[in-house]
């Protein structure tokens, strides 16, 4: 795990841990409309949403209590195949993730594996890591 590193939110410094190949970024918006801005540019970049894992919820179910957290699961077959018959650990990353959370000042995130970790720790061609370099856009996108 690397040092934490501050962000920045309205002129307030937070502290994150952050693992290496982790990217986490601020969302101006509430838990609820930052998986709405996710699910419909995922869907606008006619990619599939194969699951929602409310990671609260589940928790409530069996009596405990946690922050709102939730993660998308997304991507495309037809860009993420190629990646699995040329590193076939690298479906244990794939398809992509994005992590939606609260922290304890109310402050909204979006974290997800960074792409170039990710090409570098299945030693993927660039023509092949080109195929998931896209979510950080999309996830920009979503945020603004």
């Amino acid at each position: 795990m690397s040092d934490r590193r501050s962000y920045s939110d309205e002129g307030e410094e937070h502290m994150l841990p952050t693992p290496d190949g982790i990217t986490t970024k601020p969302s101006g918006y509430a838990v609820d409309e930052t998986i709405a801005r996710l699910e419909a540019a995922i869907k606008a970049h006619s990619l599939t949403l194969f699951a929602r894992i409310n990671h609260q919820q589940a928790a409530a179910e069996v009596g405990l209590s946690m922050q709102p957290a939730q993660v998308l699961i997304f991507g495309s077959p037809r860009a993420g195949t190629p990646l699995m018959v040329a590193a076939p650990l690298s479906a244990l990353d794939l398809p992509l993730k994005a992590l939606v959370w609260q922290d304890g000042d109310d402050t909204v995130w979006v974290s997800y594996t960074d792409p170039a970790y990710l090409a570098q720790r299945y030693a993927l061609p660039d023509e092949l890591a080109r195929n998931i370099a896209g979510i950080t856009q999309l996830i920009a996108g979503a945020l603004s």
